[in-house]
């Protein structure tokens, strides 16, 4: 196996074009148990770990750019106030150790449908910044999923970074899980207020072959709130609306039965979470109990 280690990422993108076949490593956290296990034996590793651009993260005209090797604790103790759902779900990833080197880059690369940060990227309209030497392109984080551990990137692409609007209004992640830490998902949600636009956004993690927007309950709820205009005078919402809302997440799952738990079961729970979460969000806006 060969090791590849450049300095800059224009020297990256050169030996991902020369060796298509090289995979990514930054933090390790997926790819090394991959290794560990003999899942996976590349013939080549391309070491990130010493470019630093892909540790950086920047703002503009409302989109925070976040470097591809930009670890989960940074996103928790620099973005929390732009990025509250995102924090949020980097919250739940693995240990401080994990949280120290896994990387929202990663996340993306390895494009598991358990994958925390999905959701949230999703449901707050993020995009997906990719390179190689022949460009860079963005791909909507809606199309960026293509199946199981499946994702948009052409052989000799890498993703550069993650672009996500900045708010300032609620956003909610939520999981089940076996335990309370260290766990991998059963089943996730996210949602995300968008005032401005006057629209909810809503998506659902291990729960398909891919992430997925719940487009049936954001255009539900989008609906609801604009007929009874709540977005300029909030008040609590109807147990009704917030249960509706929960059995339209739950449509738009097409989960399995494995070992962490049964197709119904996820079912079951994507309803409540998306139930609960609703609330803490719209509490957040409104000010009042939900």
């Amino acid at each position: 196996m060969d090791f590849l280690r450049p300095d800059t990422f224009a020297e990256a993108l050169a030996l991902k074009a020369g060796q298509p076949e090289a995979v990514p490593i930054a933090g390790g956290t997926d790819v090394m148990v991959e290794l560990n296990f003999d899942h996976r034996r590349p013939a080549a590793l391309l070491d990130l770990t010493r470019i630093a651009e892909l540790r950086e993260w920047s703002v503009a005209d409302g989109v925070v750019r976040i470097g591809a090797g930009v670890p989960y604790v940074r996103v928790i103790e620099e973005l929390g106030d732009r990025l509250p759902g995102l924090a949020m779900a980097s919250r739940t990833v693995g240990s401080p150790q994990i949280r120290n080197r896994g990387t929202v880059g990663g996340n993306l690369g390895a494009a598991s449908p358990a994958g925390d940060t999905h959701p949230v990227l999703l449901a707050g309209d993020a995009a997906v910044e990719v390179a190689s030497t022949r460009g860079t392109r963005l791909i909507p984080a809606t199309e960026f999923y293509l199946g199981v551990k499946r994702n948009a990137l052409r052989p000799d692409e890498l993703i550069a970074a993650v672009h996500v609007p900045e708010t300032r209004a609620p956003q909610q992640f939520s999981k089940v899980g076996t335990r309370n830490a260290m766990v991998i998902a059963v089943c996730s949600f996210a949602v995300a207020l968008h005032p401005g636009e006057r629209r909810v956004g809503a998506a659902v993690g291990s729960a398909a072959p891919t992430p997925r927007r719940a487009t049936d309950a954001e255009e539900f709820l989008t609906g609801e709130l604009v007929a009874t205009n709540q977005w300029e005078s909030p008040k609590p919402l109807k147990d009704a609306v917030k249960r509706r809302f929960g059995e339209l997440v739950a449509k738009a799952a097409s989960p399995i039965d494995d070992v962490r738990g049964s197709a119904a079961y996820r079912k079951h729970a994507l309803s409540v979470l998306a139930c609960r979460t609703l609330g803490w969000a719209w509490q957040d806006y409104t000010g009042k109990v939900a």
